[in-house]
């Protein structure tokens, strides 16, 4: 029998009851999950597997880079690459897990109250790398062993400069609603993106629905992936983007495209990206060396570099000429109330929206 798929507001009230009983009775505490090592028996069981299956929301290209060089480093173990929106990566492990279908092996996802959601039904494997446990700090890794940040950026306003000069340029989330800016702004949705999901929650807590309602008549461009606004500036599509990654916009500055970043002056949502390596991975010992050697030194920098990303590994170093992470004002990130509140925001963002 098929079993049903739910929704992430059905799981809460579910997995609420859930919390304040037995799971509390059998909560895996953090020293009972100690740091692994990368060690020849581990290798040689993950090149038997000769695979892992990786879903994921980071970005194609990066994605794939990371796969390579995961690869390259481990050969006779292939990385298979699923991605698409978090909210996607988010309905599909729902209803896969409601088939009875235990396909992924590692997870990423920008939406990191999708781990909450996991860890309570039981769906993640404790497992600490050993960068995790030395380096990385306690806001970052659960208590439980279950999930790290594996990458961190922000939600970040952008403009097209041969379409704007630097002087006219927004410097604020108010400033777009100026009408000079009607029909000129495209924006990224909730529904699809998890960068947009939290940042969008961050926002409309700091600085309220009614700047959304606002930011409604200014006839935007509505796409779906938080990678697709910077991508329509450096088309020249659009001349100001409301949302979008700043590692996108790392990316095509650096390719020479003809785009800046603003960093609002309310501050920019503050997007983490965790992993974790689910307990019914097809490829268990795969999925452990895998993600070891994501939160590893090499790993690391690999998608600052070439990513765009910030890590939170001590041993990375950022670009030069990218404006420092500890130099930025930065909403705070508040995973569990996302988790809360998630689809109350996207009906109410799709009602003022009309998408």
């Amino acid at each position: 029998m098929r079993k049903p798929t739910f929704s992430r507001r059905d799981l809460l009230k579910g997995t609420g009851a859930l919390a304040a009983g037995a799971a509390f009775s059998t909560r895996v505490s953090a020293a009972a999950t100690p740091a692994s090592a990368i060690t020849p028996a581990l290798i040689e069981a993950a090149k038997k597997e000769g695979k892992v299956i990786y879903y994921t929301s980071v970005d194609l290209p990066l994605a794939e880079k990371v796969a390579k060089s995961f690869e390259a480093k481990y050969p006779g173990i292939a990385v298979r690459v699923e991605r698409t929106g978090a909210e996607r990566v988010f309905q599909r492990i729902s209803q896969e897990y409601g088939s009875n279908i235990h396909a992924v092996d590692v997870v990423n996802s920008s939406d990191a109250a999708h781990f909450i959601v996991w860890k309570r039904q039981g769906f993640l494997a404790p497992y600490v790398s050993e960068d995790v446990a030395k380096f990385y700090p306690a806001e970052h890794k659960d208590v439980d062993g279950q999930f790290a940040s594996f990458r961190v950026w922000l939600c970040i306003i952008g403009y097209n400069t041969d379409l704007v000069k630097a002087e006219q340029a927004p410097k604020s989330f108010a400033d777009l609603l100026d009408p000079k800016w009607v029909g000129k702004i495209v924006k990224a949705h909730p529904g699809y993106s998890g960068t947009i999901m939290t940042a969008t929650f961050q926002m409309q807590r700091d600085i309220g629905w009614d700047y959304f309602e606002k930011l409604a008549q200014q006839k935007i461009m509505q796409v779906q992936s938080s990678a697709d606004p910077p991508k329509k500036l450096a088309l020249g599509e659009r001349a100001v983007m409301a949302d979008g990654n700043e590692y996108n916009m790392f990316q095509l500055k650096e390719a020479g495209r003809h785009v800046e970043i603003v960093y609002p002056t309310e501050g920019s949502p503050l997007i983490i990206g965790p992993n974790a390596i689910f307990k019914a991975a097809p490829n268990p010992n795969a999925a452990r060396l895998f993600n070891s050697y994501c939160f590893s030194p090499e790993a690391q920098q690999l998608i600052v570099d070439t990513g765009g990303l910030r890590s939170m590994h001590p041993s990375t170093k950022e670009k030069a000429g990218r404006t420092p992470f500890k130099s930025i004002k930065v909403m705070k990130d508040d995973a569990a109330a996302v988790e809360k509140l998630s689809e109350e925001i996207k009906t109410r963002y799709t009602k003022i929206f009309k998408v």
